[in-house]
């Protein structure tokens, strides 16, 4: 059982590691699509991450070490999240060691040092977004928090893979209160991943970006390992999704090594889906203004906390 266990946490953490950037070009050309233009490749990704490792890293003279190590503390931790989430399988050898609330600790933790570095070279832009950066996590954390708490409240626990194993082996049933936090889960993954209606992704205007701006002084094999966090972050926060509201397809605490492998086509089918979702919600939707951000996360918790209100009051 143990190395069942084993063998579930090291696929995981390979097919995060190898899918983040399909991931993301995936989304790039369902969004072109939708958008009646000429797709990008689906391994643009990859190559421009192949291409960054290649290159000679440009730093500025007054960057300190905290510059020079952010980009792998923030891979780092996006891999080790990627280690605590099911997304094939509840037999993780990690999940003892990180409950989900310590998951939310460890994304604001990269977030701290993205924040951090970009003030570190003293740049105006860097500064403002590091400052755009800090004041989405801070509205976001809770309304991820909130959508947390009412799963583990279903579940009575905050282990993520626990909470999984509950919901994907219980009668099918209908849970208004998840339904709430589906839709605030939907929105903090839209800010918290620089997306569209909080950020774009596609653009370098100075005066709107947060994401991009925190990534201005970085060259090279840093910039790669950036990016890359990046798509990991968009990977996790997926399957940080199916965990909580689309469980079913994973490889359960009885099942053996053909349920793991079963759950790999399964897991792929739900990064479709997810993909052409995200990528249809950013068509149709418009950048806001940087300060209405606030608002946007302010619904998000919100229907956060609706939720909640409805699975305490009507045990639903």
């Amino acid at each position: 059982m143990r190395a069942i266990g084993i063998l579930t946490q090291l696929v995981e953490l390979l097919a995060a590691l190898a899918a983040a950037p399909l991931f993301v070009g995936w989304v790039n050309q369902c969004r072109a699509w939708l958008q009646n233009r000429t797709a990008p490749s689906i391994w643009l990704p990859y190559r421009g991450i192949r291409k960054l490792f290649y290159k000679d890293a440009v730093i500025a003279d007054n960057a300190s070490s905290l510059f020079r190590l952010t980009p792998y503390i923030v891979f780092g931790a996006m891999v080790v999240a990627a280690g605590i989430i099911p997304s094939m399988g509840t037999r993780l050898p990690l999940s003892p060691a990180a409950d989900a609330i310590a998951l939310v600790g460890l994304l604001a933790t990269a977030r701290v040092f993205m924040s951090l570095a970009a003030m570190d070279v003293g740049t105006a832009f860097g500064t403002l977004g590091a400052r755009r950066e800090m004041m989405v996590g801070f509205l976001a954390e809770p309304a991820l928090l909130m959508v947390i708490f009412v799963a583990s409240l279903i579940s009575s626990t905050t282990a993520l893979p626990a909470i999984t194993q509950h919901l994907a082996t219980q009668t099918l049933g209908l849970y208004p209160s998840l339904a709430f936090t589906a839709v605030a889960f939907t929105m903090v993954l839209l800010a918290e991943n620089a997306r569209i209606p909080v950020d774009n992704p596609a653009t370098h205007l100075e005066l709107t970006m947060i994401h991009e701006a925190t990534l201005l002084e970085y060259s090279a094999r840093h910039l790669a390992l950036m990016e890359w966090a990046a798509a990991l972050k968009l990977f996790n926060y997926a399957c940080i999704g199916f965990a909580l509201f689309i469980p079913w397809g994973v490889s359960t605490a009885q099942g053996g090594p053909a349920a793991l492998l079963a759950s790999i086509p399964v897991l792929a089918v739900k990064l479709a889906a997810a993909g052409a979702l995200l990528a249809l919600l950013e068509t149709v939707s418009a950048k806001l203004r940087v300060f209405r951000a606030p608002e946007f996360l302010g619904t998000a918790f919100l229907f956060a906390v609706l939720g909640l209100l409805v699975h305490l009051l009507l045990g639903a």
